[in-house]
């Protein structure tokens, strides 16, 4: 639900402008208020959870989701909706890190924690294509109010099984939460994912994004230096400081930047260039969905018991990039099956062998106080990179598509005698566009790589048989 309620909405998004009266200018607090509240928050959630107790936090979240998210589809202006995505997101917070950390202490060794976190990992990474395609569907055939709508029949059954299926350790007592950590580090992280958005709809030298940018490096930075003082860190820094656990969040980060690269590219190549309607667009992504749940599923959650997370990350990250470099060669006569299928297929693929290893490893061996911590910061690695992703690879393609114009307009005027038709125009922006495209596609195949390079040297946590087997022969 959470992740789904990151891309549904986009699909939604003309319909709600015009039917709530949305400026171009305002429309983007749709996905900001969202994005703000819910990277910027996680990690009080993620320390609420595991002071409050988990299961508790969870329903909590979970109703205060689906009553925001009814709050919006019922909204009758723009400021009643900007509030209820705001909202969504604060709970949204809450949930995340608390249904992971569940994940976490309830699957502890052995074959089920692989299989439950491939399942987690299958419907994570799978949640933003199914938005899209469940958006269009709704949107098109009932109203862009049920992208919003859906959430509350999704969170009454999940309550309804958090009551009668979940149980977990009561809150820690007596504990008190780091005030200042919470200042300084929500601050960083609002400002940081706030400086990153506003990117995409500014430029990287606009006075906001550069005063947001620095102020969230100078607070995260005051935030860092706080968690070695302080006696009950918000983050502590054990915790990243593991050399397998810090290069999974890593990689988590790189493959969403990736991730949501793809999304945004092809989206707009297979509306605008290939006039795909938004239901035939959410369907073009199952590929992706599928390989995710594929490799999620049935290889990383049959082969982690038995081999190490680097195994499968490597692979993974590889086939990623594959997959994603092959979209490289799209122009604006592609066709689906040729040269769009193949490369979503193997991207899905290589993104699930990477979600199941690399998140199950980032939970690994920590102690049940402080599951709901960490499981927020693969989730804040996740939300960063998204914000990040967007925003870096939009301004590489809108930066390439304009010189690209600006450069073949001259030749195109000197062949044609200085005066072009709308048609010759538009065909030029279409080229120029898909060149942006696959430049920008180009570089999420690089960070990609990147993240391969990251579990070869830091990721070298044994497989979780031999783990076991070497807690037994201690404790023996």
């Amino acid at each position: 639900m959470v992740v789904l309620d990151a891309t549904i909405v986009n699909i939604a998004l003309p319909s709600a402008q015009r039917d709530l009266g949305l400026t171009n200018g305002n429309r983007q607090w749709v996905i900001t208020a969202y994005t703000l509240a819910f990277g910027g928050l996680l990690l009080l959630g993620g320390r609420i959870a595991d002071l409050v107790g988990r299961k508790r936090t969870f329903i909590v979240g979970l109703i205060g989701f689906a009553a925001a998210s009814a709050i919006g589809g019922a909204s009758i202006g723009p400021e009643m909706l900007f509030l209820a995505r705001a909202l969504q997101g604060v709970f949204a917070a809450l949930l995340a890190p608390s249904a992971l950390s569940l994940l976490t202490t309830t699957f502890t060794s052995g074959p089920e924690r692989a299989k439950a976190f491939g399942i987690f990992s299958a419907i994570a990474g799978g949640g933003s294509g199914i938005g899209l395609l469940l958006g269009g569907v709704l949107t098109e055939y009932l109203s862009w109010r049920w992208c919003l709508y859906v959430n509350v029949p999704i969170a009454a059954i999940a309550v309804a099984g958090a009551l009668t299926l979940l149980s977990d350790r009561a809150g820690t007592k007596g504990a008190h939460l780091d005030i200042p950590g919470v200042v300084l580090g929500c601050g960083g992280l609002v400002a940081l994912v706030y400086g990153f958005s506003q990117a995409e709809a500014d430029s990287w030298t606009s006075p906001l994004v550069l005063a947001c940018l620095a102020g969230a490096i100078a607070l995260l930075a005051a935030f860092t230096w706080w968690q070695t003082r302080s006696r009950q860190p918000l983050l502590p820094l054990h915790i990243i400081s593991d050399r397998s656990r810090g290069g999974c969040v890593l990689i988590m980060g790189l493959t969403t930047i990736a991730l949501f690269g793809a999304f945004l590219f092809m989206t707009f190549f297979l509306q605008n260039i290939l006039g795909y309607s938004p239901l035939m667009t959410g369907v073009a992504f199952l590929p992706i969905t599928g390989g995710i749940i594929i490799g999620s599923t049935q290889i990383s959650a049959r082969l982690l018991p038995h081999v190490t997370p680097r195994t499968l990350l490597v692979p993974g990250l590889l086939l990623g990039a594959g997959g994603m470099y092959s979209l490289t060669f799209l122009d604006v006569h592609s066709s689906y099956w040729a040269h769009i299928f193949p490369g979503n297929l193997l991207l899905g693929l290589g993104l699930g062998l990477t979600f199941m290893p690399a998140i199950s490893t980032a939970t690994t061996g920590v102690s049940p106080q402080d599951a709901g911590v960490t499981s927020a910061t693969v989730n804040t690695a996740q939300q960063v990179g998204g914000s990040i992703g967007t925003a870096l690879l939009n301004t590489i393609a809108a930066t390439s598509t304009s010189t690209y114009i600006a450069s073949h307009l001259g030749d195109l005027l000197r062949k044609s005698g200085g005066r072009i038709t709308r048609a010759q125009r538009t065909a030029l922006e279409n080229v120029g566009t898909v060149h942006g495209f696959t430049l920008a596609i180009s570089w999420a195949a690089v960070i990609l790589l990147a993240g391969a390079v990251i579990a070869l040297l830091m990721v070298n946590a044994r497989s979780p048989n031999s783990q076991e087997a070497a807690a037994a022969a201690a404790a023996g």
